[in-house]
C-alpha cells in the first residue's frame, strides 16, 4: 500500500469550527464560512495532519490513504 499520498475530508456538517486543525495545520486547513475545510483534497503525507484529525473534538477530519481508501486517522473512527 502507498501511504505518501493521502486524501483528506472535512464533514463540514460535524465541523464546530473549533479552529483547531486550523490551529494545528494551517498549511493544510482553514475556517471558511464558519467551517473547517481542507485546502487540498490529496496531499503528501504529513504528520501533522493526522495531529490534526485526531485533535479535532467532534472527529470531523479523516485521512485516507489514496490508492487503498484505508483510513489512517482518526483511531477511533477505525475502530468503529
Amino acid at each position: 500500500m502507498d501511504d505518501t499520498q493521502w486524501r483528506v475530508t472535512v464533514d463540514r456538517d460535524a465541523c464546530v469550527s473549533s479552529g483547531v486543525c486550523e490551529g494545528i495545520a494551517p498549511r493544510y486547513f482553514e475556517l471558511q464560512e464558519g467551517r473547517s475545510r481542507a485546502k487540498a483534497a490529496e496531499i503528501e503525507a504529513d504528520e501533522v495532519v493526522l495531529v490534526a484529525a485526531e485533535s479535532c473534538p467532534v472527529l470531523a477530519i479523516s485521512v485516507r490513504a489514496r490508492e487503498s481508501g484505508d483510513l489512517i486517522a482518526p483511531a477511533a473512527l477505525r475502530h468503529r
